[in-house]
């Protein structure tokens, strides 16, 4: 599978063959799961930490407690289990890929359960091992199923069921972004305290009950079709084919090109990651209102990431991948020059629904066509420690400069930081321009 046969198709569909692609069941399922796989997320990030902060937990030990997301930078460590080690009796009922997939959720489910019964405010300690169950069994369900996807359909099916995914994903974001604290708000008892553990509690609860949805979805779904990898005699054995194979392969089919690969998929998104670190401080300093960085960003937002994620799949099936992949840089560097733009007009509602429209648009688009290039990177063999390994390495440098984002803004000035981040762009674009020029992978 590469890149150039993606690009090139011998016979391009029908665009009513194009669409119909987004009612296959394949793609139905992946429209659930990635609902399952968006939703925990803002739970032990985002939305854990408007808890905490209403619960009297100060700002340092908030922001060290965001060290919990870290377990999505290296889950590439134990994708090596989740690609090749059974599940006793599990995986015999399910297979290896949904077996997987169903403990991860379970996982989620029972971590959710447990923050839900501890009060932050009596004892935090509790909270945040439920926090980091749910994170760990967050990265082994995206590692499953990530594998699940490459493995359900073939490279032209690809884009589509990233952009179902992505669809998925971002309902589950507003669910458990906005929703949650709508179900929180519904839950407190009028005229009490302003902190009220119960209504947060019903909430988290409610969090919980919606990974049924995606436990279902598993249970409900034919199993990939299996490929058999031969017993391995020792440990030794199992480690090479489990740890050192899938690099091994990678390094074996690109050559020299592996280099560039690699660096294009460490900084690809490094413009969003960069300046998200800093949007919700922005909005703050610019007078928005609780509500209205809500509607526009939470709901709204996502929604224009959702279109922008439905185009980004069709775009690829019909242009190819890589120039969708372009196309998805130059919009996501563009997009921050325009929150620069938006810095120098103060409190403005309609040009904040403008810029989150533009942002968000490119944003699904850049995302749904990335998936996909990530994914014809994948040996079919390797598919879950491969992607595992590509999908953290797209974080783990922007994440590092982003944690330097808020002295770049004390020192500088929101409109000089936008600027630069749209700057870090170019590299991607000299990077996705060699890519696309680079020769077919070794068979």
């Amino acid at each position: 599978m590469t890149s150039s046969a993606t690009d090139a198709p011998l016979i391009k569909p029908s665009w009513l063959a194009t669409f119909k692609v987004y009612l296959e069941p394949p793609t139905l399922r992946m429209l659930l799961l990635g609902f399952s796989a968006g939703l925990p997320l803002l739970l032990v990030l985002g939305t854990l930490s408007f808890w905490l902060r209403e619960a009297g937990i100060d700002r340092t030990t908030i922001g060290y407690l965001s060290w919990v997301g870290l377990a999505y930078a290296f889950k590439w460590v134990w994708a090596p289990l989740v690609d090749r080690m059974p599940i006793p009796l599990l995986t015999r009922w399910l297979g290896r890929r949904r077996s997987w997939l169903l403990l991860a959720q379970l996982a989620v489910m029972l971590g959710l359960v447990a923050m839900s019964f501890n009060d932050p405010k009596v004892a935090l300690e509790p909270v945040v091992w439920g926090a980091l169950a749910v994170a760990f069994g967050s990265a082994t369900q995206d590692i499953a199923l990530d594998a699940f996807r490459i493995e359900s359909a073939d490279a032209d099916r690809q884009a589509a069921l990233a952009a179902a995914y992505q669809t998925g994903y971002r309902l589950a974001m507003i669910w458990s972004g906005a929703g949650v604290l709508w179900i929180a708000a519904w839950a407190e008892v009028a005229g009490a305290a302003s902190y009220q553990h119960g209504a947060w509690q019903t909430a988290y609860l409610a969090m919980a009950a919606s990974m049924l949805l995606g436990m279902l979805t598993v249970l409900l779904s034919p199993e990939p079709m299996r490929r058999p990898m031969p017993a391995a005699k020792n440990a030794a054995e199992w480690l090479q084919g489990a740890l050192i194979d899938p690099f091994a392969d990678f390094l074996r089919r690109y050559g020299k090109q592996a280099l560039l690969i690699l660096a294009l998929i460490a900084i690809y998104r490094i413009s969003d990651v960069v300046m998200g670190i800093m949007a919700n401080p922005f909005y703050v300093d610019m007078g928005y209102t609780k509500d209205e960085v809500a509607t526009v960003t939470k709901i709204y937002g996502v929604l224009m990431t959702l279109a922008g994620a439905f185009v980004g799949g069709v775009l690829s099936m019909r242009l190819g991948v890589m120039r969708v992949l372009m196309l998805g840089a130059v919009l996501s560097a563009a997009s921050n020059l325009l929150f620069a733009w938006l810095g120098g007009r103060g409190h403005d509602v309609t040009s904040l629904i403008f810029v989150i429209s533009a942002d968000n648009l490119s944003s699904g688009i850049a995302s749904a066509a990335f998936i996909a290039y990530l994914s014809s990177l994948t040996n079919v063999n390797y598919s879950a420690t491969q992607y595992a390994i590509f999908s953290s390495m797209m974080l783990l440098a922007p994440k590092f400069l982003a944690g330097y984002s808020g002295r770049y803004v004390d020192a500088f000035g929101y409109q000089y930081f936008f600027v630069a981040t749209a700057l870090l762009g170019v590299p991607v674009l000299v990077l996705v321009w060699l890519a696309s020029r680079a020769r077919p992978p070794l068979k």
